[in-house]
C-alpha cells in the first residue's frame, strides 16, 4: 500500500474516524490517538486493512489515578539530603488513601489500553490510547480477532491492571498466581503488597501471611522532574567560562 505524501497521517486519520476518535496528537514523529471503546473493533480493522498497520507492537494497560501528582519534594523544597528525600511520602506512607486520593483535570477517567501499531509498508509507528468507560469494572474490546498477538498482553494487562478484555478467549492470570489478590499495578495497590509467601517445613507447604517483614516507603518520584543540583551545576561552569 502505498502512503499518501500531500496528508498527513493525523490530518488522514482524523476524515476517516472523525468523532470516534479525539486528542489527535504529532509529537516525535509518532502520532497518537484516542478511540473511543465502543468503536475500538472497527477502528482497529480499518488501521490494520485500510492504513497498513499490520502489526501489532505492544498493548498494555495504564493506571491514571494520581496522574501528575508527586511523593517527593519538589525542586524548590528539595534538600541536599537526596535519597531519603522519598523515604516518607506527602500522603500516608506506604498506604493509598482512596478518599484524600489525588484527582488531576487532564484525566477524568482512570484505566486505559494503549496499543503500539507498526506499518511495515509505510514505515510508520501509531498509539492508540483507549479509555474503560468505568473505573469499578474497566471493560474494553479485545482485538484479538484483529491482531491474535494481542492475546498475552491482554491477559498482562487483566493480570496486574485488572481491565477486563471483552471477548477473549482466554482471560486468565498469566503473571501472577492463582491465589493472588489484587492487581499489582494499580496505583491503589499497597506498595508492600497485600500477603507474603514462606515455605512452612511443617506444613510442608508454601503459605500465605499477612506482611509484616517489609516496611512501606516511597521509592522512586511519581513525576519528571529536573533536579536543582545539575542545574546549580551548569551555572557555576557557565560562570567560570566567563572568568576563564
Amino acid at each position: 500500500m502505498a502512503e499518501q505524501t500531500t496528508t498527513s497521517l493525523a490530518d488522514r486519520l482524523r476524515a476517516r474516524f472523525e468523532e470516534r476518535i479525539g486528542n489527535v496528537v504529532e509529537r516525535l514523529g509518532q502520532t497518537t490517538i484516542e478511540a473511543q471503546p465502543l468503536h475500538w473493533l472497527e477502528i482497529a480493522r480499518a488501521l490494520r486493512d485500510e492504513f497498513g498497520f499490520e502489526q501489532l507492537i505492544d498493548l498494555c494497560g495504564v493506571d491514571y489515578l494520581g496522574y501528575g501528582e508527586d511523593e517527593w519534594a519538589t525542586s524548590e523544597e528539595a534538600t541536599s539530603e537526596g535519597f531519603s528525600r522519598g523515604v516518607e511520602g506527602n500522603s500516608a506512607p506506604g498506604r493509598f488513601n482512596w478518599n484524600t486520593r489525588p484527582r488531576h483535570g487532564q484525566r477524568l477517567r482512570r484505566f486505559a489500553s494503549v496499543a503500539h501499531l507498526l506499518s511495515l509498508a509505510n514505515n510508520r509507528r501509531l498509539r492508540v490510547r483507549v479509555f474503560a468507560p468505568e473505573d469499578a469494572l474497566p471493560v474494553i474490546p479485545s482485538v484479538t480477532s484483529v491482531w491474535p498477538v494481542a492475546d498475552w498482553f491482554e491477559r498482562e494487562a487483566f493480570d496486574l491492571y485488572g481491565i477486563v478484555y471483552e471477548g477473549h478467549p482466554d482471560l486468565r492470570r498469566i503473571l501472577t498466581d492463582y491465589g493472588f489478590v489484587g492487581h499489582p499495578f494499580r496505583k491503589d495497590f499497597p506498595l508492600i503488597g497485600n500477603v507474603e509467601v514462606r515455605y512452612d517445613p511443617e506444613a510442608r507447604r508454601v503459605v500465605y501471611e499477612p506482611v509484616t517483614s517489609v516496611s512501606p516507603r516511597v521509592l522512586v518520584a511519581r513525576v519528571v522532574r529536573e533536579d536543582s543540583r545539575f542545574a546549580t551545576a551548569r551555572d557555576e561552569a557557565k560562570d567560570e567560562w566567563r572568568e576563564n
